[in-house]
């Protein structure tokens, strides 16, 4: 027998006891004669003691021991000597003297320090990603995962919800981000795609009377990373037949409620605020608004042109913006700080930045091309009061949100103005539309199956609207979900009548013909009596980072990729034997190596 417990579960009521344990050695300590090692196991740490008076071997070969040795002991619970004891630890009132011991496992010298994780890069941690896996950050954070999942299933099945598992190996539909391709040997010159999401096959599964499904199931997109995205990931998928954007809303909020409750032990309150899209654009600059911080950015263009400053005016000219953001504690800035902060503005795309202190008066600048009265309405409706500073920005309406919208959240942290916890909240009322000026058409704002607001569908079909502009006030029933400035999950109401679907492709510059090549199955399925439907799709990744507090979701996925889609332990991706290239009739063409 390894073991009777698991190291942290030993309790004071185990004093007098004898017990096997088994474990790493974590940490050890040689006190005049005494050894102490912090034993580790997955639930935790508890202190053995070697003593030369309870076993001179097992005391001897404790001196043999390196970090990360894998030992199985016998001996004694005792309690901990007074003024020994440590609160900070579970088994921190009690020790275990120990009669024998066994090396299970010798470590050799570790390539870093396990419980010094700040001073490694994160390449030597996924490179040895065993080592850090036993970090218990690392495995706090995989058993949350574990038990987030099951509180998921568990809140699902219980409403009626069946998972079923939809294709790996599918079709390709490239017009999102790219598709991993997987080229079929039985088919020569045919490839297969691994999914980005099981969007048509849960539709599918309405056609087909499930009325309620989901799924935890991996995700793949060929695309740039970033620290919140992964080449292949994590989504929990749902679809619900017979539903409105209300009914969808409701059940995500009462599964986030139960998760965190249950998971994290914290109360979420619902219902979460709901922000239309050009509400989310105007006031926060992004459609991720990150509610925590309390600033927002305010429309400034009838102040600006009560002015003179040409910078402000020209922007107006053209059809461009002018809004303003009040930065909390700023006024004390050198100039040397607002020159790196105007290259922050820079570096987010604006051609400068505008500002004006707020102290006994206004010191900038620019505040001899407006009136004493119209500073004062310009503190005013920012907000700003003594030892602030205006901010502006004045460029075409993308630019002027966007930027604004980073620096907000850039001086939220920089200025500690981030509120302590969770703060949800939905985006609704987006467009069905957007145009895309390198593609020189419109592409489907969430994806090409959302359905149109009720009130716009019938005038899409009778064709009263074909200019851009008419086509750009279509709206969506979409809705995203955002938490701490994260969009976590987005979904719709989807298309379920076949006309609908044949014109909303039309709109996109698919043809008849493409459409029926690549989306013709699901067509079909409409013609033969679909249910109205709908659902969303969480990031199980993204979310766990939040919910632990991590930095990246890489420190909530086992074996996570770098950010040039590398896995530092195995090695993938890796060259392949000549031999299953001519099986696949594939031959590579590589750019020659300079």
């Amino acid at each position: 027998m390894y073991r009777d417990a698991g190291c942290a579960e030993v309790t004071e009521e185990d004093i007098g006891r004898k017990i096997t344990l088994s474990g790493w050695v974590f940490r050890w300590r040689d006190h005049g004669g005494l050894v102490f090692i912090d034993l580790r196991d997955r639930t935790g740490i508890i202190q053995v003691v070697f003593s030369p008076d309870v076993s001179p071997e097992a005391h001897s070969t404790a001196h043999t021991l390196r970090s990360e040795c894998v030992i199985r002991v016998h001996g004694e619970v005792r309690r901990r000597p007074p003024e020994t004891e440590n609160p900070d630890l579970k088994t921190g009132m009690i020790e275990v003297y120990v009669e024998s011991i066994d090396l299970l496992s010798r470590a050799d010298v570790l390539p870093f320090n396990i419980d010094e994780p700040k001073e490694v890069s994160e390449h030597l941690r996924l490179r040895y990603r065993y080592l850090d896996l036993r970090r218990p950050e690392m495995l706090r954070n995989l058993l949350t995962r574990h038990r987030v999942t099951k509180r998921i299933r568990d809140f699902l099945d219980a409403r009626g919800f069946v998972e079923v598992e939809t294709p790996m190996l599918t079709k390709s539909t490239p017009e999102g981000a790219r598709d991993y391709l997987v080229p079929s040997r039985v088919n020569p010159g045919r490839f297969f795609a691994l999914p980005q999401s099981p969007q048509l096959f849960k539709q599918i599964l309405m056609c087909g009377g499930l009325e309620r499904y989901f799924q935890i199931v991996k995700c793949f997109r060929d695309e740039d990373l970033r620290a919140d995205r992964q080449p292949e990931f994590t989504q929990v998928d749902m679809e619900m037949s017979f539903v409105e954007v209300d009914d969808v809303i409701n059940t995500i909020e009462d599964m986030l409620r139960d998760l965190f409750s249950g998971v994290l032990g914290k109360e979420v309150q619902t219902p979460f605020e709901r922000l239309s899209y050009k509400d989310a654009m105007e006031r926060f600059g992004t459609d991720k608004p990150d509610l925590r911080i309390g600033l927002e950015l305010v429309e400034m263009e009838d102040l600006a042109r009560q002015g003179s400053f040409k910078v402000f005016l020209n922007a107006l000219e053209s059809g461009g913006r002018v809004k303003g953001l009040c930065g909390k504690g700023l006024a004390g800035l050198s100039r040397k700080e607002i020159d790196l902060l105007t290259e922050e503005a820079q570096s987010y795309g604006a051609g400068g930045l505008a500002w004006i202190k707020v102290k006994d008066g206004f010191e900038s600048p620019i505040t001899k091309f407006f009136p004493e009265g119209v500073l004062r309405e310009m503190a005013s409706r920012l907000g700003a009061v003594s030892g602030d500073m205006m901010l502006f920005v004045a460029d075409t309406e993308e630019t002027t949100l966007d930027v604004l919208g980073r620096l907000r959240h850039s001086i939220g942290k920089r200025q500690g103005l981030v509120e302590e916890g969770f703060r949800f909240c939905w985006v609704v009322d987006y467009p069905l539309l957007e145009w895309d000026d390198e593609e020189g058409r419109f592409q489907a704002m969430h994806h090409p199956f959302t359905s149109p607001a009720d009130e716009d569908t019938e005038r899409m079909l009778s064709e009263e609207i074909t200019d851009r502009e008419g086509l750009a006030s279509l709206r969506a029933k979409a809705y995203d979900i955002v938490l701490n400035g994260f969009e976590i999950g987005g979904g719709s109401i989807r298309i379920h009548r076949p006309e609908v679907q044949r014109k909303m492709f039309e709109l996109l510059g698919i043809t008849p013909e493409e459409a029926e090549r690549k989306f013709g199955f699901l067509i079909d399925a409409f013609r033969f009596g679909a249910p109205p439907h709908g659902g969303i799709a969480l990031g199980l990744d993204r979310l766990l980072m939040l919910m632990v507090g991590a930095d990246s979701i890489r420190d909530v996925i086992a074996f996570p990729k770098t950010q040039k889609a590398v896995c530092m332990l195995s090695n993938a991706p890796s060259e392949v034997d000549p031999k299953q290239l001519r099986e696949l009739h594939i031959k590579t063409d590589l750019p020659e190596e300079e």
